[in-house]
């Protein structure tokens, strides 16, 4: 892949305007066509020398002609093949029909294929462009596959998956190998995609560089250094801990006061210059016995915190963590509206019954930051969560909108997202990173991050980013504990 254009992640409608530009401009398509098809045929060749036979899906479109001319070289390279296609090949139109009649392999109808051992299934069906749930044909040779055990090429991306979400259409092939052209699209990053398309190798095909970022948006791109590493704050020589921002953290009642001291430490260990646990007075001594560099301060209710608010170096907050549900939550963040928050757990269920106060709090620029998971997200934005016809940064974003807060929808595949429409997809965290008190550290981080002066959406991008590294340095079997140990500042 161009390292130009590794960050860049192109939508298929904007891949489509990148292939109809590049034609536009003098680029021959079916050369295009004809590097791309020779490049699947000599992955399938490298990653499968063993292959018995291989069997080639070209479906009824430009894809499909990638996969014509993939099986016409296999054929001349000496390798078994045989071929199947999707409707009538007679109908082929364009390049895919000059694919077709390049290729001197007689093919069957698709639902003729019947898998035998040593097969390796090169999917030329339908690639990223795919908009509608799989045909029934297509659907019975995926379910025959995947009974069978054989391993998958995929070329673009495996069909039955939309290039946008990630999301399966009804059915798709999982792929052991991908490749794509150019750039990767969303739908390679989100969850199901990710896992469906195995290892993805991105092939340069020839395009401009120029070409591609007239057409590429870059509202969708990858959680990448590249992406907020220019808001970073200079290191300075002559600094004190003020001006590296202090970190407010509160923690919950005596017998819950774990996650905020897990939340307080990993904004210490991501440059805060101080972090202060504000804790019921009955929680003091409980967070005192195991705390050294954090500071401690006694807030029992509003008024103690509308008090300390006086002190106007007290700028940003992380509440959540533990802190317990209902209206003593809802009172400290109305009281926290003029300043950086980041709300979590907790924090965002107890306005659970009314999202719009909380929305109704942080207007002006963005400096709220709201970390949902799943359930927590449906809960405060329950018709976005629930519109079946969006996908995972879609719904970020438009929640993201609604709140004028950086959203981090976390999973798997968490998405970060802005009100003024720029989304990154998280790609770093390893799976070990699923445990419980891991979105404590995370709070904390973006907290840290916050209190150093980055805006809301690079605090939070770079929070989830610093996040799994520290995860891939704790190792697997990692306690929350553990993880808070291994966050390093930027």
């Amino acid at each position: 892949m161009s390292h130009q254009l590794s960050h860049l992640l192109l939508t298929p409608a904007e891949m489509a305007a990148v292939d109809a530009a590049a034609a536009a401009s003098g680029i021959d398509s079916f050369g295009l066509m004809e590097r791309a098809g020779a490049a699947a045929a000599a992955a399938a060749l490298c990653l499968h020398a063993g292959a018995l036979r291989f069997v080639v899906l070209c479906g009824p479109g430009n894809n499909g002609g990638d996969a014509y001319v993939a099986a016409r070289h296999l054929q001349e390279g000496g390798a078994p093949v045989v071929l199947f296609h999707l409707a009538d090949p007679s109908r082929l139109m364009g390049d895919a029909a000059r694919a077709k009649a390049g290729c001197a392999l007689r093919g069957e109808p698709l639902h003729l294929y019947s898998p035998e051992i040593g097969d390796v299934v090169i999917d030329g069906l339908f690639g990223a462009g795919l908009g509608r749930d799989v045909p029934a044909d297509v659907r019975a040779v995926i379910d025959r596959v995947a009974e069978a055990g054989l391993p998958v090429l995929a070329i673009d991306l495996p069909s039955g998956l939309d290039g946008r979400t990630g999301r399966v259409l009804g059915a798709a092939f999982r792929a052991s190998n991908t490749i794509t052209f150019m750039t990767r699209k969303p739908g390679h990053l989100l969850m199901p995609g990710r896992e469906l398309c195995g290892e993805l190798e991105v092939f340069d095909i020839g395009i401009p560089a120029r070409i591609i970022r007239a057409e590429a948006s870059g509202v969708i791109a990858e959680n990448r250094p590249d992406a907020w590493k220019g808001v970073l704050p200079a290191e300075q020589l002559e600094t004190h801990k003020y001006k590296r921002g202090h970190l407010v953290v509160f923690s919950g009642e005596a017998d819950k006061t774990g996650a905020a001291r897990m939340s307080a430490i990993s904004g210490l260990k991501a440059g805060a210059g101080l972090v202060t646990i504000a804790a019921p007075d009955a929680a003091i001594a409980a967070n005192a016995a195991h705390l050294t560099a954090v500071m401690l301060h006694a807030i029992d209710d509003a008024a103690d915190l509308e008090d300390w608010l006086t002190d106007k170096r007290l700028q940003t907050f992380v509440l959540g963590p533990g802190f317990g549900i209902g209206a003593r939550a809802r009172a400290f963040v109305s009281s926290l509206a003029e300043r950086r928050l980041v709300l979590d757990a907790d924090g965002i269920s107890s306005f659970k019954d009314d999202p719009q106060q909380l929305f109704d709090l942080f207007g002006g620029e963005p400096r709220l930051v709201l970390t949902p998971h799943e359930g927590e997200f449906s809960r405060l934005f329950p018709d976005i969560g629930s519109d079946d016809a969006l996908g995972k940064v879609d719904k970020a974003l438009a929640a993201a909108r609604r709140a004028n807060a950086a959203i981090v929808y976390k999973g798997a595949d968490t998405v970060i997202a802005a009100p003024d429409g720029r989304a990154l997809i998280n790609t770093n965290a390893p799976a070990w990173l699923a445990t419980a008190g891991s979105g404590d550290v995370l709070a904390g981080i973006i907290g840290g991050l916050l209190a150093q002066g980055l805006p809301a959406f690079e605090a939070a991008a770079a929070g989830v980013w610093l996040h799994g590294e520290a995860a891939h340095r704790a190792g697997k079997g990692l306690t929350a504990e553990e993880l808070a140990a291994h966050v390093l500042p930027l």
